[in-house]
């Protein structure tokens, strides 16, 4: 089950466009829709309201070229502005070799650079390459999005830690989906829970409890977005006896329960669809 996406062509020759759009209708099969533009605001139009997965683009066009689109591109997706959450792929086309271009191309993180005139294989091969880049992007961007900033920026001072606590972390990341707590942890690390209560907190930045509960949220929403598994069972692998009182927690720390955080974050993500997927399969 997939979302059909789009693939945007940018160019202000009528055939060069046309061309392009027949050919990779025809390798596509109906797995992409594949729209046109013939100058850039339209394409910034086409970018803010449609899933682009892939802009390809002529580098010289009137008013604004391909290399500008794709700067105001990236300028909209550093600022959050609203159709720039996911970056599609770049290819940049040119009727002339120009090495400057490139550079700039390159610079911009465009995934590839052709010269007219293309050939089919050519434009194939380098679409679905970009294709395979774009998707590793945005799954990079999506968990980068979702990780918690308290448990990153804790994990960034692990090296100065105390054993004691390391061990601790060890025992809790092997224990999570138990009703581990903050005696149990002291146990395994041989120390008085008073003290190694007040050390945890010393060394990490925030109480044990709280520690453990980022913990599952954050294993949580993984399983979320990564898997189909319901709502119940995801609950009982991070950690929670009652679905009731997960969906509680999760919407403390996420603001949404956890179905309406995996149905808004799975709406953002591009999915591109695997070889053997129906196109027409229902939703």
């Amino acid at each position: 089950m997939w979302r059909r996406k789009v693939i945007l062509i940018v160019d202000d020759e009528p055939r060069t466009r046309q061309g392009l759009k027949n050919m990779l209708e025809s390798w596509s099969g109906g797995r992409y829709e594949v729209l046109t533009a013939e100058h850039a605001p339209q394409a910034m139009e086409l970018l803010a309201k449609e899933p682009v997965v892939l802009l390809i683009s002529d580098i010289r066009m009137p008013e604004i070229s391909g290399l500008s689109l794709v700067e105001r591109l990236s300028a909209a997706e550093a600022e959050g502005e609203a159709g720039a959450a996911y970056r599609p792929a770049v290819i940049l086309i040119s009727g002339y070799a120009e090495f400057e271009y490139a550079q700039q191309a390159i610079q911009l993180g465009v995934v590839n650079y052709l010269l007219k005139p293309i050939r089919r294989e050519k434009l194939i091969d380098t679409v679905e390459r970009a294709l395979q880049i774009g998707e590793e992007r945005s799954r990079a961007t999506l968990l980068a999005r979702m990780m918690d900033r308290k448990l990153l920026e804790a994990a960034g001072e692990l090296n100065s830690v105390a054993e004691p606590v390391k061990e601790a972390l060890r025992y809790v990341e092997e224990h999570l989906e138990q009703g581990l707590g903050l005696r149990d942890a002291a146990q395994h690390v041989h120390l008085n829970p008073s003290y190694f209560s007040v050390l945890f907190k010393e060394q990490m930045g925030m109480t044990f409890i709280e520690y453990v509960t980022r913990l599952r949220i954050q294993k949580a929403k993984e399983l979320l977005l990564q898997t189909k598994l319901p709502v119940g069972e995801i609950a009982e692998r991070v950690g929670y006896q009652t679905t009731k009182y997960f969906n509680k927690v999760f919407k403390e720390y996420e603001g949404h329960s956890p179905g309406s955080y995996r149905n808004e974050v799975k709406g953002q993500a591009p999915e591109v669809p695997g070889p053997n997927e129906d196109p027409n399969e229902p939703n």
